[in-house]
């Protein structure tokens, strides 16, 4: 008898001891007996803010089990209200995402200062009177931009990790001392 033979006769001998439970009838379990791969639980997205005009500060789950948390995304829309109209706007959960992947990114530790968060349109056309610095149709003013820094980060830090992200807009205002982030389309200035 040769290998080929062999084999084949001996596969054969296994499966008809399958079909009839006899010997060797545990050599392939059933389908059904295979255990499911656990999946990793998801983790909450965390985000701590503080508002350094008004003081007012988050820090908490803004997304878990798969969903943005309401009752988060109403905190965080009031932490980044407009300090100069006290307007709130929904902010841009994307905006939101970007920050939970750039406090990653710097290890960071320490809450985000927000310089702004939402603009109204009319707080906005003010600032961009008084200032080259300020876009006439800023992404602000839609909730998807915020001006931050961090405590311990260096700000050069901060810029260039936000900037590895290509995930949006990134502004370096070093005589300011922040940073801007947005949703908008990849650019830098």
């Amino acid at each position: 008898m040769n290998r080929r033979n062999f084999l084949q006769a001996a596969g054969g001998a296994a499966f008809n001891a399958a079909l009839v439970g006899g010997v060797g009838a545990n050599i392939l379990p059933p389908a059904y007996a295979t255990t499911p791969t656990p999946r990793a639980p998801v983790q909450a997205r965390q985000l701590a803010f503080v508002n350094t005009h008004t003081g007012d500060s988050f820090s908490d789950a803004y997304w878990e089990n798969g969903a943005y948390v309401p009752d988060a995304m109403a905190a965080i829309n009031h932490v980044m209200r407009d300090h100069r109209s006290g307007e709130s706007h929904a902010i841009d959960p994307r905006l939101l995402d970007q920050l939970h992947s750039l406090k990653g990114l710097v290890e960071a530790s320490a809450p985000f200062q927000i310089i702004s968060g939402y603009r109204s349109p009319a707080t906005n056309a003010a600032l961009h009177e008084n200032s080259s610095g300020v876009a006439t149709r800023s992404l602000h003013m839609d909730g998807r931009a915020i001006d931050i820094r961090v405590r311990g980060v260096e700000l050069t830090r901060l810029r260039d990790a936000a900037l590895g992200m290509n995930a949006g807009g990134v502004g370096y205002y070093e005589a300011s001392d922040f940073i801007h982030v947005d949703t908008g389309r990849v650019r830098r200035w």
